[in-house]
């Protein structure tokens, strides 16, 4: 079916869902209690991640990097023998933490699958991340083993504090002056061969620590089950299933394997989830890249015969563009778009008219949710561009007023979510999962319009976010690192329009005395990550704007710099 045609759908989404889900169908759902909460689980789901992995061993191509190919077999015995190295090497048990600080290469894969398959909890490092960050998510998540590539490595251990207090394994990466670490292939040399150890996993055991910016400084590690990822992957599933029944879309029978383009780091739910994990029950390729490069990505479509990209808005136009002037053949590309930040309308329409089978996609999700939420595609993201969809089969959606009390539909207020994807808790920090919850609702921040239809529109945050090219950025973050700054008084930081990646970092700082603009982004960089570090800012010598209760008013500080911008 193609995207540009307008399907009349002869069932509704909720009986496409109960006829799809009943009792002996594949996507059968059944009540049951989780933490003393009754939730909707899928009757015919693996037990546990390395169920998923176990299930789907082939000699299909699973992943492909540069001039590596490897199936989906091979990746599993890579795993095999990494996850025998940590027990028996690393004495790795059930519930330690294992890091992964690496770009997307084929091993930061291997390493999330020997991880979780052995009751270990994989906890994924942001590869963007400055000293600062890498060196308080180490002590906040302590690893018994960090399994880290040479840039990451080097950013762990400046020469200042070398002691990681835990064991290391490099990859693609030579001897550390002052580290001791073992080197990835010699560590998977001597376990070759070995099958995959058998350690008692349950459903509910944690299985990933992945860090998200919140809007109070240091990131927060939210932990996520073994059963909540899975079921984050089945309802997508679902999810297709549902709107091929109603005849919104349904994806085109191929004859060459399903294959998507990685162009979002795996570090991220986007990646790690939305890209590696649920490629493997239906036996997708996934082709990386060291870093996105939109004439690489052209050549790779056409090369590998890609199916799916899903990006940031940012790259997915990169790609648009390119596309006009580009000889490639780009046939093979059925579908198109992705989350992580808002795609204005004209930006789904021109995915759409690049060419006539590609159809546009996206969707609402967060780290907290293991990536699911909302979804939608093809006629019906056409119909409502603004939209990310409907809610998930797993996932109950409400949006509320600041009592706490339901909206009716066309209401704006908080969307707030609960069900069987969403996160355990966050690492380390109940206070955090006090205020983040109302009940087993969780608050995402996020103020949204659900329309009779059930379609969401998010139209503004709640909470004190930017959104770059898909990275979340916490302004409480990055004014704390401003005001360390010994002429800096007082610190605003906000999103400034970008017309490429959304939102740009802009800041409004109260000075005592004027600071050099290079000084002052050589002094950030130290302490924030590249994409942190402010892009606009505005130096004033009078105190920042308040309100009656005292706080920094930075809607009007914001509206005020972008007029500013605008004219010069």
């Amino acid at each position: 079916m193609r995207s540009n045609q307008v399907f009349q759908a002869t069932i509704t989404r909720h009986k496409a869902i109960e006829e799809l889900s009943s009792e002996g169908q594949p996507y059968a759902l059944e009540f049951t209690q989780i933490r003393n909460q009754t939730q909707r689980v899928f009757v015919h789901a693996p037990a546990t991640l390395h169920d998923l992995y176990a299930q789907s061993r082939s000699h299909k191509d699973f992943i492909i990097y540069a001039d590596q190919r490897l199936s989906f077999d091979e990746v599993y015995l890579l795993a095999s023998a990494l996850a025998r190295a940590l027990v028996d090497d690393y004495g790795i048990q059930r519930g330690d933490r294992v890091a992964i600080a690496m770009r997307n290469y084929p091993e930061w894969t291997v390493a999330f699958l020997a991880a979780t398959s052995i009751g270990a909890v994989c906890v994924s490092f942001n590869a963007l991340w400055g000293a600062p960050d890498m060196s308080f998510a180490l002590q906040d998540c302590t690893p018994r083993a960090i399994i880290v590539d040479a840039e990451r490595l080097s950013k762990l251990c400046p020469p200042e504090s070398h002691d990681l207090r835990c064991r290391v394994i490099r990859v693609r990466a030579g001897n550390h002056p002052t580290v001791v670490s073992d080197d990835w292939d010699t560590v998977l040399m001597a376990k070759a061969g070995s099958p995959m150890p058998t350690c008692e996993v349950a459903p509910d055991d944690d299985a990933t620590i992945i860090y998200t910016s919140g809007t109070t400084g240091r990131p927060k590690g939210a932990v996520s089950t073994h059963r909540s990822i899975i079921h984050a992957l089945l309802s997508w599933e679902l999810d297709a299933q549902v709107r091929a029944l109603m005849g919104v879309y349904e994806a085109p029978k191929l004859d060459h394997q399903d294959a998507m383009l990685l162009a979002v780091p795996l570090f991220h739910v986007s990646g790690s989830h939305v890209a590696m994990l649920a490629s493997m029950r239906p036996q997708r390729k996934m082709v990386c890249m060291y870093k996105w490069d939109v004439e690489l990505g052209l050549n790779l479509i056409e090369q590998e015969r890609i199916t799916v990209f899903t990006a940031a808005p940012a790259i997915t136009q990169d790609l648009v563009r390119a596309a006009k002037t580009s000889a490639r053949d780009l046939s093979s590309l059925q579908v198109m778009g992705g989350g992580g930040a808002h795609r204005a309308p004209e930006d789904v329409h021109g995915i759409n008219q690049m060419m006539q089978s590609l159809t546009p996609h996206t969707g609402w999700g967060m780290t907290e949710t293991n990536a699911i939420g909302a979804g939608i595609v093809g006629s019906d993201y056409l119909t409502y561009p603004a939209s990310c969809g409907q809610c998930s089969a797993v996932l109950d959606m409400r949006v509320v007023d600041t009592s706490g009390v339901s909206l009716e539909s066309g209401e704006r207020g908080e969307l707030q979510v609960r069900g069987t994807s969403m996160f355990n808790r966050y690492w380390n920090r109940p206070e955090a999962d006090v205020n983040a919850f109302d009940g087993d609702w969780f608050r995402t921040g996020d103020a949204a319009i659900i329309n009779t239809d059930g379609f969401v529109f998010i139209v503004d945050r709640i909470k004190d976010i930017v959104i770059r090219g898909g990275e979340n950025i916490a302004c409480n973050a990055v004014e704390a690192a401003l005001v360390e700054h010994p002429l800096v008084i007082e610190a605003c930081v906000y999103g400034m329009p970008d017309e490429r990646l959304g939102e740009e970092v802009g800041a409004t700082i109260f000075i005592s005395a004027p600071i050099v603009e290079k000084e002052l982004e050589d002094f950030l960089f130290a302490r924030l990550a590249k994409f942190e570090v402010p892009r606009h800012i505005d130096q004033t010598h009078s105190p920042l704007q308040r309100g009656a209760s005292g706080k920094i008013l930075r809607r009007a500080i914001k509206a005020d710099a972008i007029t500013r911008f605008h004219k010069l």
